[in-house]
Parts: structure tokens; sequence; C-alpha cells
């Protein structure tokens, strides 16, 4: 079970493919807030609720100087497929390794339907304009995640 991330702790840097084949990286972000999101897959029900949730608050956390990412095991053929479909602005990228989401501590055994199962857990860090995790949720529902985030920052 990878470790989860704390307040203060530092961020682990990555590179990962978005739909477009191009690399993000984390710092390319520097000097922004950044909203890392982790979700189990692109094209099911709650993981397009929670993107399109992020796409439609994008401005406003924009606004309030915070970038969005959203990673999960997605190779970038099917991110591309996800972002195309429902019209998605969220920077989406890809992790098949899962080195990215281990090393958040998004990935592990959680709880499905009663069972003990290995996979992603919905997970979501915010990481401040210095590298540093601020907040760090874990095990978090799909649908109304987003305007939770927008009262914990108070944004």
């Amino acid at each position: 079970m990878s470790e989860r991330l704390k307040p203060g702790d530092t961020a682990p840097a990555f590179t990962l493919p978005d739909a477009d084949g191009n690399e993000v990286s984390l710092a390319d972000h520097k000097g922004r807030k950044v909203i890392v999101y982790f979700y189990p897959a692109a094209l099911t029900p709650g993981c397009t609720k929670q993107a399109c949730d992020f796409t439609d608050n994008l401005d406003l956390l924009a606004g309030a100087g915070y970038d969005v990412i959203g990673v999960s095991p997605d190779k970038p053929e099917k991110l591309a497929k996800f972002r195309d479909t429902e019209n998605l602005k969220v920077t989406l990228v890809g992790d098949p390794a899962k080195e990215t989401l281990a090393a958040y501590g998004a990935f592990g055994e959680k709880k499905l339907y009663g069972k003990v199962v290995t996979g992603v857990i919905r997970s979501t860090v915010v990481v401040d304009e210095d590298g540093k995790v601020e907040h760090a949720f874990y095990n978090v529902k799909a649908t109304g995640h987003v305007a939770k985030i927008i009262r914990d920052l108070g944004i």
C-alpha cells in the first residue's frame, strides 16, 4: 500500500503524457497552485461526472490561481476520446505504469461493493506554488467532490 501524502509533504514530481501524447510535468506549473486529481478510468459514469464538474468550474478555479490535472491509468488515446466525447477542458494525463498514482498514495487496496480490491483510490491532492502538499483528500466521492474542494479552499 502506498503512503498517503500529508500537508507539508513535497509533492512527487511527475511527467506524464496528456491526451495528445504531449508531456505534462508538475514542474511546468511551478508558481501556480495545482489540483491533481486521481480517478480510476476514463469514460465511466463516476469519472465522467467528476471530470465534467472540474470542467464546469475550471474558470472559477483558474481565476483563483489553480490549474487542474486529472490522472488515470489510461493511455493517451482513451484520454483523447474521453476529452472529445465529453468536451472536457481539464488537462488529462495517463499513468499506465501507475507509478505516479502510487507515489501520491492513490493506488492500493480499497473496498469496492464490499470486497477488498487493488486499484485506483479516487483522490485529490492540492499542491501549492512551491510544490508542497496543501491538502490531500482520499476516498472521495465522484459526485459533489468539486463543490466540496471549492468550499474547503474558500473559493
